[in-house]
């Protein structure tokens, strides 16, 4: 942490040294959006609210500052011995004086939490985010409205787990009750764990988790792929992996930092007549294209059944 400097020198601060620092500075600057001393409170201690708080963590948010709640006993136990920060067995005494709840349990337990917290969200009126796979903000809001009140502001968001290391993407949509500032907050909230877009049309939201959502995991499963070819041709199965993990590392950082497309990426791996060639030419032969399109309509249409089945 860069003590001592204002949100307004942590803007203007130009990193020179090494990537720590860069991101020490863009982690700093961008905790400036989020009120000083806010208090995040996080429904549910999976997977996806460890990658978060680990990596809000990771980039110098107070741990005094956040609260989860858990019902599993030894997950709760995990979460404090590996983060250092309140954790409680009920929903209420979590989110206790926070203004920011992030509701991150699975779809089908959903409802029955926004039943149990939406006395307490008249009161506390504070700014929701739901991460529940498939369920729309319009039966999030329904849910908390309890039998009277004005409605909540939401915003629905897709993370994905490579947030623990700071690399996640994450899509948002809000409800009309979410402000400019509001926006700005969950805004830093996700950039302190990776890249954050915003989605105007929330139909769209069962695709995004049908690709960056659930996309981490076909990426694990092409370099499986890859590396049972490889041993299968002879290569030890350390080494495969280690060629291939930074291969898709490498590659993954030249689509982001050289601003080109994909297309223009592998037009250039791929010379005339060469190896490459051949084996993209395996790709479109067995349909490669055509598998990944079927695959992630699938998940779209697995998060809109979703909605259907516990959303009603």
């Amino acid at each position: 942490m860069l003590a001592g400097l204002s949100c307004e020198a942590l803007m203007m601060t130009v990193p020179t040294d090494a990537l720590t620092t860069t991101l020490t500075v863009e982690a700093d600057a961008v905790a400036c959006a989020l009120p000083r001393r806010a208090r995040i409170a996080f429904i549910g201690g999976g997977n996806v609210a460890r990658s978060m708080i680990g990596g809000l963590l990771a980039r110098g948010t107070e741990a005094s500052t956040l609260a989860v709640s858990e019902p599993d006993a030894g997950l709760r136990a995990a979460l404090v011995n590996d983060f250092r920060i309140a954790a409680h067995a009920g929903n209420p005494e979590a989110i206790a004086d926070a203004v920011l709840w992030v509701l991150a349990v699975k779809p089908q337990v959903l409802r029955a939490v926004c039943h149990e917290l939406a006395p307490l969200a008249q009161q506390a009126r504070p700014l929701v985010v739901t991460l529940a796979a498939g369920i729309p903000i319009a039966a999030v809001r329904r849910w908390l409205l309890a039998d009277s009140g004005s409605a909540p502001a939401i915003v629905r968001a897709m993370p994905n787990t490579p947030a623990l290391l700071g690399a996640g993407a994450t899509a948002l949509c809000a409800n009309a009750q979410v402000s400019p500032a509001q926006r700005t907050q969950v805004q830093a909230l996700f950039e302190a764990v990776g890249t954050a877009v915003w989605v105007d049309d929330e139909t769209l939201m069962d695709t995004v988790t049908a690709t960056s959502g659930s996309g981490p995991a076909y990426v694990f499963a092409l370099m499986e792929a890859m590396q049972a070819a490889a041993v299968a041709q002879g290569l030890p199965a350390a080494t495969a992996r280690a060629l291939i993990a930074q291969t898709v590392l490498g590659a993954g950082r030249m689509l982001v930092e050289s601003g080109e497309d994909a297309a223009t990426l592998r037009r250039r791996v791929t010379s005339p007549g060469g190896v490459t060639e051949q084996a993209l030419r395996c790709f479109a032969e067995d349909g490669f294209d055509t598998l990944l399109a079927r695959a992630i309509a699938a998940a779209t249409t697995r998060g809109a059944e979703l909605a259907a089945q516990y959303a009603d």
